[in-house]
């Protein structure tokens, strides 16, 4: 291959393009770049080095190609996107540029959002204070992360502010009473999901919402997005109402079993345990195989085979699932749990555990963990992610989900 007259030898080829570049001869540098890509197509190192020659020659839009070529092969490198979009600014293309800023916003809060179902708070919180404004989709995805960290006063505060400047939001609305709900102000949280059924029964009557506790006949109306808007039935599990958290779960819009998310079929499990152990043991064992399930199943499965003195389905379930133990049960809850089955065989070695989680253990015998937040919603907008996986990922330390 030739070069300013000259043959490039092997092995000399990268130091040859550089030195061109460095002696501003782009026009040469450009020439051998194109001979390289047309032996190699798409070679990383050739269009990142031709954008740039294109772009000190100000030739915007030849760089701009580049640079797109290598956005679409590379979309986790940032400085790609970056270059694509200045270069089409750089060339006058201003609606283009501004269609490539929007999307790599939108692709941040996408990652944060992943981060974020992941658990990778601090991650998720990088990437979302890479957009930090005043924008309500910024304030919301903050008050998601203030919530996942436990300060659900300043969540609430955050999700308040985006309300004043959108209006009313369902997901919104139910994120401020998932606020209220861990704070136990339940006067307050029921206003707010009181707010969001009336809304929906008004704005969705094709959902039929009510009409299963009435015992009319109705159809399945599907796994629709409008059907997770209810907390509930929750609230009333917490307030000692098993009659009106049943009947606000049969208020939802009808569903046959299949088509139940799985929060809505962890709940209904918690809520019939009484009259229907076997189907209610049956639907927690199901939602364990899944791929993804509510947090509380896994201990509300081995809390309810030591209600129902099955300690040897216990052991099984806490033997065979390390990882989830690990990841879902507190050190406390743990040991309590051990330690009853533990008493089954070796009473003397329970004895000096018992007596330390006494408490806690009539505490959870009583108190199953309710889960609040309904499921997850496929927003049209990527900013709401976050805002639905608030509800997906509450972790609610009480007994049930609504």
């Amino acid at each position: 291959m030739k070069m300013l007259g000259c043959q490039i030898r092997e092995g000399e080829f990268t130091a040859t393009i550089y030195s061109a570049i460095k002696e501003q001869k782009y026009k040469e540098a450009i020439n051998v770049l194109n001979q390289q890509l047309l032996t190699h197509p798409g070679n990383r190192a050739a269009l990142s080095l031709l954008g740039y020659c294109f772009y000190q020659l100000q030739e915007f839009v030849n760089a701009s190609d580049c640079y797109e070529q290598l956005t679409q092969t590379y979309p986790d490198v940032e400085e790609y996107k970056i270059l694509f979009a200045q270069s089409l600014y750089k060339a006058d293309l201003y609606q283009a540029a501004m269609k490539v800023i929007i999307y790599r916003e939108r692709l941040i809060k996408l990652q944060a959002a992943i981060r974020y179902g992941e658990g990778d708070l601090s991650g998720s919180r990088n990437l979302v204070e890479q957009n930090l404004s005043e924008d309500p989709e910024s304030i919301v995805n903050l008050g998601c992360l203030l919530y996942r960290e436990g300060n659900y006063e300043q969540a609430c505060q955050h999700f308040q502010q985006a309300s004043q400047t959108l209006g009313f939001q369902p997901t919104i609305a139910y994120n401020i009473a998932l606020c209220y709900y861990q704070t136990k102000q339940y006067a307050q949280s029921l206003k707010h999901i009181a707010d969001v059924i009336e809304r929906g029964i008004r704005e969705h009557p094709e959902l039929g919402v009510g009409m299963t506790t009435e015992g009319l006949e109705v159809r399945s109306v599907g796994n629709t997005l409008a059907l997770r808007e209810t907390a509930l039935a929750a609230i009333e599990y917490n307030l000692k109402n098993p009659t009106a958290a049943s009947e606000a779960l049969t208020d939802m819009p009808p569903r046959s079993e299949e088509e139940l998310d799985h929060i809505t079929l962890h709940n209904q499990a918690l809520m019939n345990m009484e009259t229907e152990p076997a189907a209610g043991f049956q639907k927690l064992q199901f939602l364990l195989q899944q791929e993804t399930f509510p947090p509380e199943t896994f201990a509300n499965l081995l809390l309810l085979y030591i209600k129902y003195e099955y300690y040897d389905l216990a052991a099984d379930v806490l033997a065979e699932n390390a990882a989830l133990a690990y990841e879902y049960l507190s050190p406390e809850l743990y040991d309590f749990i051990e330690a009853v089955i533990l008493r089954q065989t070796a009473p003397q070695d329970a004895y000096k555990w018992v007596g330390s989680y006494l408490k806690i253990g009539l505490r959870m015998h009583n108190e199953f963990f309710v889960v609040a937040s309904p499921g997850t919603r496929c927003e049209p907008k990527l900013g709401s992610l976050l805002v639905s996986q608030v509800k997906l990922r509450s972790g609610l330390n009480s007994s049930y989900r609504g």
